[in-house]
């Protein structure tokens, strides 16, 4: 009930003396009663101990207001303190030599001291404590002591500053007027706070551009003296084409005057001179070019050549800057174009020779053909008029032997056969050498040639006393079969007929996708100034071997035999411990032997492909003594040509004899502005697509373009026989 008559919140004084009114309140309120006694002793004793109550709580509202004071007091010195320490935090501030501003987490300022905004003399003042960041910016962009770039305006300004300052660090450095220089920093306090010092770093600035004009003085110097000492001439323009740097060479190439090439001169005027007094290689490059000065998009380093008076070439190089602007060297290419046109006469005067030489070339070789034919037409005659005495001969030995045994008439008929052996030697060695022996190239299995040489040398072996071991192989070769065998046979019969003592052995080695056939032996063995001369004719190396036991052309014939069908020949051989020949020899699938034979056959003359084909060229060339050679060539391959001089003489031809050729070879340049692609296109147009085939010494780009549109292969001259032969086979549809 007491709580309800007091106020928990009121001074403790206030509750005293309601308290005091109630007590009097109460206690008149008991002398003025006139109920009984025992009522009015009720309303007595209530009296006193309601006075007992107050008296209590009398006592603690007093114990109260002593711990009150007591707080009060203390409060009051920590008031006291608080000053001190604000007066203290201002005077450290103050003693700051940057600016300071400190803004609080609802960015409004707190304090700052005398040096923050003092180079802002016009809002200087209007800098106190309340004010809110966003007013402060503003009244900074307002400022007519803040210098801005000329593009730039005083309200985005304002906005890019505000928006960084939602970073976590800010830094960045402001122009004032007459050239003075503030940084600004902003850092973030713990309770989201912003601490803003301002410092002066004018001398910085002022230091770093004088260094900085000093390196770029230095640098200048260096890129001119850099600039000079180059052997080309160089240009610098900038993004308006105006001339800001040269090298003497520069001038001293175009010949330019010094008062033409001075600082800030303009390109369009240097175009001008340059179109005046040289021959521009590519007009289109330096149209470009100009369009680089009115700000262009750069596709890229521009070249093209100046072709001045007395011969100059310059090699002219272009390329845009980064900055906008454009940078152009000359070369001096006069020499390299002198060295080239002279190169171009010799070579053409060289091509000239060269088809002299060949047409002597082709002479002797023909020469020397007929000869080597005479020779082996009377070697072939001779042959055969020497074998039939021979074999008459035999003949007549052997009825003298049928009844009464002779060891002289034995000796007679071995002497015969030895002869016998030497004329088919000779006949051998005269086709290998003469080129008109024909392969039978095909898939050849080595088991049943090894198996007849083991059965045809074993008795000559054992006669000797030698072991003769012939390894079995499995493997299929691609070769002429007698020709291998005769190979065999000579490497077999020397190693036997050179070992006294010891063994024979032949087999096969695999060597990659290659076989190699090898004879080794424990003979005499070759000294290595010997290994070479054993293959020519007629030599020996047991100068006392008789007549009987060969005259030295086994090996000739294995030498001109391996070089004719492609299979390489190696020796290996040491004297005094044996030999070991090598013949390499093509594995083969023997899936089709006689496919294999036909590419083999290729291989070994390409041209023979021609023969037999009754194939008919139409030859267009102007030079009589290249048309005379091609023409010696062609016939060696049993093609018939067609010659003429000109195109005219070439139409005329064809339509007298009524005969279209299967291919046609036309020279490029045939006299009086005609030329060998618009004769290719006439005669297309006439009869039909025909092969053809363009001759010229001209290597330019340009013709090799032109035969390309119009589908025609280009052989340049000197002629590549081999290129000539795979066209006249793509002719027949036979290219390899």
């Amino acid at each position: 009930m007491m709580d309800s008559l007091l106020d928990p919140n009121e001074p403790l004084e206030a509750q005293h003396a309601r308290l005091l009114k109630i007590t009097a309140a109460l206690m008149n309120r008991v002398e003025q009663d006139t109920d009984g006694a025992g009522q009015a002793y009720a309303q007595f004793e209530r009296a006193v101990i309601l006075e007992d109550q107050v008296r209590q709580r009398t006592l603690e509202l007093e114990a109260a207001l002593d711990l009150l004071n007591r707080s009060n007091a203390q409060l009051a010195e920590a008031s006291r303190e608080a000053d001190a320490a604000r007066a203290d935090l201002s005077n450290a501030i103050e003693t700051v030599r940057e600016g300071f501003a400190l803004f609080n987490e609802h960015d409004a300022m707190v304090m700052c001291n005398s040096r923050f905004g003092l180079k802002l003399k016009d809002i200087r003042p209007r800098l106190v404590p309340g004010l809110t960041f966003g007013d402060y910016v503003g009244l900074v962009s307002r400022s007519q002591y803040l210098a801005l770039p000329t593009p730039e305006r005083r309200a985005d300004w304002a906005a890019r500053r505000l928006k960084r300052h939602g970073d976590s660090y800010v830094m960045f450095n402001v122009e004032l007027a007459d050239d003075h220089w503030l940084q600004v920093s902003e850092h973030r306090t713990s309770n989201g706070g912003t601490v803003i010092l301002q410092t002066d770093i004018t001398d910085v600035i002022r230091i770093g551009r004088e260094e900085r004009d000093k390196l770029l003085d230095q640098q200048a110097r260096m890129v001119r003296a850099t600039l000079e000492h180059l052997n080309q001439g160089v240009a610098i323009f900038d993004q308006g084409a105006r001339l800001v740097g040269w090298n003497t060479r520069f001038t001293d190439l175009l010949g330019l005057a010094p008062s033409r090439v001075i600082m800030g001169a303009g390109f369009d005027g240097m175009t001008e001179e340059l179109r005046e007094r040289f021959t521009i290689s590519d007009e289109a490059q330096l149209r470009q070019l100009e369009t680089w000065r009115n700000g262009g998009k750069a596709t890229g380093p521009l070249s093209f050549e100046l072709s001045g008076p007395d011969r100059l070439s310059l090699d002219t190089f272009a390329r845009k800057l980064p900055d906008g602007g454009f940078v152009v060297s000359l070369t001096d290419v006069t020499a390299i174009r002198e060295a080239a046109r002279a190169l171009t006469v010799a070579n053409e005067t060289l091509e000239h020779r060269v088809a002299e030489r060949t047409l002597e070339l082709e002479d002797a070789v023909e020469a020397a053909e007929r000869a080597n034919a005479s020779k082996s037409r009377f070697v072939a005659a001779a042959s055969h008029d020497l074998l039939q005495p021979l074999s008459a001969a035999e003949l007549f030995l052997a009825s003298a032997t049928d009844h009464d045994p002779n060891p002289l008439v034995d000796k007679a008929r071995r002497a015969l056969e030895s002869v016998e052996v030497i004329i088919d030697a000779l006949l051998d060695i005269s086709k290998l050498d003469s080129g008109s022996e024909v392969f039978d190239i095909r898939a050849v299995p080595l088991s049943e040639i090894l198996r007849q040489l083991a059965e045809e040398f074993a008795p000559l072996a054992a006669q000797k006393g030698l072991e003769l071991r012939v390894v079995p192989s499995t493997a299929v070769v691609r070769s002429d079969p007698a020709y291998l065998r005769r190979i065999l046979q000579n490497l077999i019969g020397n190693a036997i007929r050179y070992t006294n003592e010891g063994r024979v052995l032949i087999g096969a080695r695999r060597m990659g996708s290659a076989l190699r056939m090898e004879v080794w032996d424990t003979g005499c063995g070759i000294a290595e100034e010997d290994q070479e001369l054993i293959f020519q004719e007629f030599q020996r190396l047991d100068a006392r071997a008789s007549a009987s036991e060969g005259l030295g052309l086994g090996l000739a014939i294995v030498e001109r035999a391996c070089a004719r069908l492609g299979h390489p020949l190696g020796l290996w051989s040491v004297p005094g411990r044996g030999s070991g020949f090598f013949v390499s020899l093509p594995a083969s699938d023997a899936a089709d032997p006689r496919a294999a034979s036909k590419a083999d056959a290729s291989r070994v003359s390409t041209a023979w492909r021609l023969k037999d084909k009754g194939l008919i060229v139409l030859l267009v060339e102007d030079d009589v003594d290249l048309r005379r050679a091609m023409m010696m060539l062609l016939g060696k391959w049993d093609v018939s040509v067609l010659e003429a001089e000109s195109a005219e003489a070439a139409i005329d031809l064809l339509e007298e004899i009524e005969i279209v050729p299967d291919a046609v070879l036309v020279d490029y340049q045939l006299g009086q502005g005609a030329d060998g692609i618009a004769l290719t296109q006439t005669l297309k147009a006439r009869y039909g697509p025909i092969p053809s085939c363009v001759l010229s010494a001209n290597r330019s780009p340009e013709l090799r373009q032109q035969c390309a549109e119009a589908g025609l292969p280009l052989i340049s001259k000197p002629i590549d026989a081999s290129r000539l032969e795979n066209f006249l086979l793509s002719s027949l549809g036979d290219a390899t």
